[in-house]
């Protein structure tokens, strides 16, 4: 997600400070390359060498530090990066900042810098909510700096409260929106992910192994992208996408209605969710006990959502899924047109490494006009992207450029 991206990691002086050794930890993983920058109070915390250790590459600490450089220190890191991140950032750190004071290494980088910067706070609750330390945070938000807002939970003074520093995975989360091109800002999307549920009895239920990782997938990528996510999600195991409107269902009948209440103000709809096709005629409300007779289920149709949004999207966007085991771009096809998609999104779960349960997919899209793309074997992070990108390119009306990298036909 990250790749080729330069990131200058500014630490201060809390508690918080090793926290930042799990989010360099995050950014190296996702491709950025990480120059730290701590101040003398941070040092007090965590020592520079294991930040050195997991960017591989020199810990700054020093503003007048000359003699080992080339170039102006706080010059070349405000020149390099691509985003400045402040974690965990102090009430004093903010403070200065929000004065225009620079009197140490990592003000003046940020002084310096024409990259955006997204500060992630962390401090006693009092000092949190004091009036002075909103007006900073007010101040800087008018000049552009994004902040990642702490989270209520037990704080090391003792107290509890807001102003613990907010998850690195969450910080990460936000430190890839801030990268990405808002392409999908002002859209409504709406996708759904995983599998449903149809109850026999209080104990059993027929269902599927979708999941949900592709849905969720595609719903964290549409945040990033500047769109307003809403994710209707079968029963899963997976963690909420931060910033995504999150709605739960269990059973085909419930997926059927909180989408449809959701459809109107969605401007594009990304159906990933394994709906079951049946459910049983009747729900016993006690267990049905084993015997030795043979046990007949007698099934009613689900409503088939797809193709009721299909027969009402006016000038929406649909895109659908087709899990096949064969004939995969006859059926996707068929899918395609009986459905009124826009786009089909189909796999062979026979593939390996295409099927359930796995974090890759390679993927068939088939569009209306007639395109067929076939995509490579890739992780289903960056397959939603793909797919974003072909939501785009529809939306905007350039159907059939800039397709990579897949083939063509």
């Amino acid at each position: 997600m990250l790749k080729g991206k330069e990131i200058v990691l500014g630490v201060t002086g809390g508690i918080a400070a090793y926290k930042a050794v799990e989010l360099l930890r995050l950014l190296t993983r996702g491709g950025a390359n990480v120059h730290v920058v701590m101040t003398r109070a941070a040092m007090e915390f965590v020592a520079p060498l294991t930040f050195q250790t997991l960017s591989m590459n020199q810990v700054h600490t020093d503003l007048f530090k000359l003699i080992s450089e080339r170039e102006i220190g706080h010059i070349a890191l405000a020149d390099r990066a691509d985003l400045l991140v402040i974690a965990p950032a102090t009430a004093n750190c903010i403070g200065k900042l929000a004065s225009g004071i620079a009197d140490d290494l990592l003000t003046t980088t940020v002084m310096a810098t024409k990259a955006p910067v997204l500060i992630a706070p962390a401090m006693n609750v009092n000092m949190y909510e004091n009036a002075l330390f909103g007006e900073n945070v007010g101040k800087l938000r008018q000049h552009g700096f994004i902040f990642v807002e702490p989270v209520k939970g037990m704080l090391a003074c003792g107290w509890e409260g807001e102003g613990k520093l907010q998850e690195p995975q969450i910080i990460f989360e936000e430190v890839v929106a801030a990268l990405a091109v808002k392409d999908l800002a002002g859209e409504k999307v709406l996708i759904t992910a995983g599998p449903t549920r149809e109850e026999l009895d209080p104990v059993r239920y027929l269902s599927n192994h979708s999941s949900g990782k592709m849905g969720y997938a595609i719903a964290r990528a549409a945040y990033r992208r500047g769109a307003k996510v809403t994710l209707v999600t079968g029963p899963t195991s997976l963690k909420e996408p931060y910033g995504v409107e999150t709605i739960k269902a269990v059973s085909a009948a419930e997926m059927h209605e909180k989408v449809l209440s959701c459809f109107t103000e969605s401007s594009v709809i990304i159906k990933a969710a394994a709906v079951a096709d049946y459910r049983p005629r009747l729900r016993a409300d006690k267990k049905i006990k084993k015997s030795d007779k043979t046990v007949t289920l007698d099934l009613l149709k689900n409503p088939d959502i797809l193709a009721e949004l299909g027969r009402r999207k006016e000038a929406r966007l649909l895109v659908g899924f087709a899990a096949e085991t064969g004939d995969l771009e006859k059926n996707a096809g068929k899918k395609l047109v009986e459905k009124n998609l826009d786009m089909v999104v189909a796999n062979d779960i026979c593939q390996a490494g295409a099927g359930f349960n796995v974090d890759t997919n390679c993927v068939t899209l088939l569009f209306r006009d007639g395109r067929v793309e076939n995509l490579p074997l890739m992780q289903k992070d960056a397959l939603a992207d793909v797919i974003l990108d072909r939501v785009v390119a529809l939306l905007r009306g350039k159907a059939g450029q800039g397709l990579l990298p897949g083939t063509v036909t």
